[in-house]
């Protein structure tokens, strides 16, 4: 069995290509497929989620923290990954893109200090750490936030 030979199981998927309640003979007439009365078969039926009065069950479960909607997602970047450019390089976001550092900038890119750094570079990006800063420098690069 492979990935590309998978499919339902036969029966189990139903066309929904076919027209409501367009006349006995169309085989789904009158009540088009609704039955007779009841909640289901007004317009407005059930939202989803709805348990007939009793308390919903995303309502009964307790909710713990909060999503921070003004939240960033950060790159971070150790600047042992910058050893990959030569001597001199400016590096900047789409510089890491193009290598391969990175595949999305997201909401930013933050320079870290972790691991070996033996280039001098110039690196922009949109934060450093201090132990970052202090190494890119240390050898004579430069550090410039955008």
């Amino acid at each position: 069995m492979e990935l590309s030979n998978l499919r339902p199981a036969e029966g189990s998927v139903q066309s929904d290509n076919f027209r409501r309640g367009r006349g006995h003979g169309s085989g789904n007439g009158k009540t088009a497929g609704k039955g007779h009365k009841g909640q289901k078969a007004r317009s407005g039926a059930p939202r989803l989620g709805f348990e007939g009065g009793q308390m919903p069950l995303f309502r009964r479960l307790p909710k713990r923290g909060f999503k921070n909607i003004n939240r960033k997602n950060i790159v971070g970047i150790n600047v042992s990954a910058l050893e990959v450019f030569e001597n001199g390089a400016v590096v900047d976001v789409q510089a890491l893109k193009d290598m391969g550092i990175i595949k999305k900038e997201l909401d930013g890119v933050k320079i870290l200090g972790n691991g070996e750094f033996t280039k001098k570079l110039t690196v922009k990006a949109n934060a450093f750490s201090a132990s970052a800063k202090e190494k890119i420098e240390a050898l004579g690069g430069t550090t410039e936030v955008i």
